[in-house]
């Protein structure tokens, strides 16, 4: 039985209604209102990091690895600050897995100091093996001398003024006991001031996210790669220094079986004047290095296009070729509402440059003289647009949909409500950039409510009732999290209100299912594409209006809140591993209850999430038990 909040909360602030977006609003342009709700950090890491007792017994706990790795930890060194370079050490001594070494290379020529600080380490613990390089040979090189001496089975990476939690090992090395063929790892990572004394920014990821990691480097610290694959792969190359780190995760991931993401903050990241984790124009470099990583990788890729800087140093943005224009079918359900459909098919007709594709208008039970005027207008204004007759009743999202795409001529399909209307003259382009790869299920789009607040800009499965958008309310020009909302990146859903999908993939599927009357129909699809390895994909660079709920109007009847939560239920029954899982695009040390990727209060779920690699074959990962 609902509670009297659940019965109230309808009558009171209906959903997507305007009062319901302005208390939405309201929440996200009050800093204060929202931090008493998301916690702060400090706290989050009380409640979700192992204390000194807990340390202990992962001591103990470690022994019983079935798989108990040596760890090789690289480190370039060159002109630290000695308590800082004391700091770093020290991080690595701490540690309550212990199977491990640490590998030195000393590129510091002009100066002594640091090399005897070094080698008093290497007389103190057998562990700590130390290399004085003639020369300098930059930060791929020094690195690559670091690898030379490691004799481990994994390479973990550590820059010299950066520190490890006392915990990293332990995680990284339960992670391989349970995805034994995982070669890559990576963890979060948190900011560490200069003195060393704060912990900061913590920065929480996805798992493998292909077209994420193609506009930037989110996945840096701590990286830990299996010697093996590294070897083949020739480890870090000269030439790119600054984004050395970029181009070899990019080469991997391209020949990783499985790639792991450990939700948990093993990194800490000393903001130096000097470092990039202070500022970005402190290697200035690194842009340039980072452009032609990605550029190699994309050839490697047989993925053809242009990459350019992005938004803001090392962040990229590519266009890729579309070889043979493919029609287009544009889907668009209907039912009364003349002059929003109007509004719609005149911004595709006169905004859209690509010309490849027809418009099939699916009139459903409409009763007005307007709107059939308006079809035989429209029809007469262009060829393209047809408009076929589904008289069934009541209103079936997804059915409707299904019977045009077996009318529907194209290749390629484009769900689009008719309440949308398109303000980027390239949309269509810029969807089926990523729709044309065989890699590819769906793509979505960018929505902006009609006061240019953001709508749409992907979904996070398992947030409020279902799934929920984020970043909802916010302006069109904010830039998210970690750049979220200005990058294209893989997702669990995007919404139907403008979906993109090849006709080939949608069939294979079995389309949208008749079960889901108005809503989570969009969501199903996108979890059966993800059922069988297809990428759901969004991009920030098809963007559109989406004057909301017309087609189908508020829940704000007791019989629309029936049938909402019925479905809701349905996609959580169906979906239910799916949701006890979580959404692997979406970090589980972040809160559900609202989606501006603020921290999650309580313990989190901090279980290792693996993905596969590019050229991994579809099978699925054997959990070691």
């Amino acid at each position: 039985m609902k509670s009297f909040l659940q019965r109230l909360r309808p009558i009171l602030m209906p959903r997507n209604s305007r009062r319901e977006k302005t208390a939405r609003l309201i929440l996200n342009k009050t800093p204060a209102l929202r931090s008493l709700l998301t916690g702060n950090y400090r706290i989050w890491i009380r409640q979700n990091e192992p204390g000194k007792n807990s340390l202990e017994e992962q001591k103990i706990k470690a022994l019983a690895f079935a798989d108990r790795p040596l760890i090789s930890i690289v480190v370039p060194v060159f002109s630290p600050p000695l308590k800082v370079l004391h700091e770093m050490v020290q991080s690595v001594l701490a540690q309550s897995y212990q199977n491990w070494e640490l590998c030195l290379a000393n590129g510091e020529t002009t100066s002594s100091i640091i090399q005897r600080v070094l080698e008093t380490y290497a007389k103190q613990d057998k562990r700590i093996r130390v290399k004085a390089l003639e020369t300098n040979q930059g930060i791929a090189g020094n690195t690559n001398a670091a690898i030379e001496m490691a004799q481990g089975s994994f390479i973990g990476f550590l820059d010299h003024d950066d520190c490890l939690a006392p915990f990293a090992l332990y995680e990284v090395v339960s992670a391989i006991n349970q995805y034994s063929e995982t070669d890559l790892l990576y963890s979060d990572e948190d900011y560490l001031s200069a003195d060393g004394k704060r912990r900061y920014n913590p920065v929480f990821k996805p798992i493998l996210s292909i077209d994420y990691l193609r506009a930037g480097n989110y996945m840096p610290h701590f990286l830990v790669l299996r010697k093996e694959l590294g070897d083949r792969l020739g480890w870090l190359r000269l030439g790119f220094d600054g984004a050395q780190d970029y181009d070899l995760i990019l080469r991997t991931v391209e020949r990783a079986r499985w790639v792991t993401h450990i939700p948990q903050v093993l990194y800490h990241w000393r903001a130096l004047p000097t470092s990039t984790a202070s500022t970005l124009d402190a290697k200035t470099y690194a842009s340039e290095a980072g452009l032609r990583a990605i550029s190699e990788h994309l050839e490697r890729c047989d993925l053809k296009g242009t990459v350019q800087v992005g938004p803001t140093p090392t962040i990229y943005q590519m266009r890729y070729e579309i070889p043979t224009p493919s029609l287009v079918s544009i889907i668009i359900p209907n039912h009364e509402h003349a002059k929003d459909l109007r509004r719609c098919v005149d911004s595709i007709l006169s905004q859209t440059i690509y010309q490849h594709y027809e418009i099939l208008i699916v009139e459903n039970n409409s009763q007005s003289e307007d709107i059939f005027a308006l079809y035989r207008q429209l029809q007469v204004q262009d060829k393209r647009v047809r408009v076929l007759e589904y008289r069934h009743h009541p209103f079936n999202y997804s059915e409707i949909n299904n019977f045009a795409v077996d009318l529907s001529t194209g290749s390629l399909l484009v769900f689009l409500n008719n309440d949308t209307e398109v303000i980027s003259p390239n949309w269509l382009e810029r969807m089926l950039e990523y729709a044309q790869r065989p890699d590819v299920g769906a793509v979505g789009a960018k929505l902006y409510f009609p006061n240019n607040l953001i709508q749409h800009a992907g979904l996070i499965v398992g947030m409020g009732v279902g799934a929920g958008h984020y970043f909802v309310g916010y302006p069109r020009d904010y830039p998210g999290y970690r750049y979220n909302l200005l990058l294209p990146q893989n997702l669990s859903a995007v919404t139907a209100a403008c979906l993109m999908i090849r006709k080939e993939v949608f069939d294979e599927v079995g389309g949208f299912d008749p079960n889901y009357q108005l809503g989570y129909g969009d969501i199903d699809l996108c979890l059966k594409l993800r059922q069988k390895d297809y990428l759901v994909v969004w991009t920030p660079h098809a963007e559109l209006i989406h004057h909301e709920s017309l087609t189908r109007g508020y829940e704000d009847t007791p019989e629309k809140e029936a049938r909402f939560y019925r479905e809701a239920k349905l996609l959580m029954t169906k979906w239910a591993d799916f949701f006890a899982a979580g959404d692997p695009y979406y970090n589980p040390n972040l809160t559900l209850s609202r989606g501006d990727f603020s921290l999650r209060a309580g313990v989190c779920n901090q279980t290792p999430r693996p993905a596969r690699g590019l050229l991994s074959p579809r099978a699925s990962i054997k959990k070691q038990s």
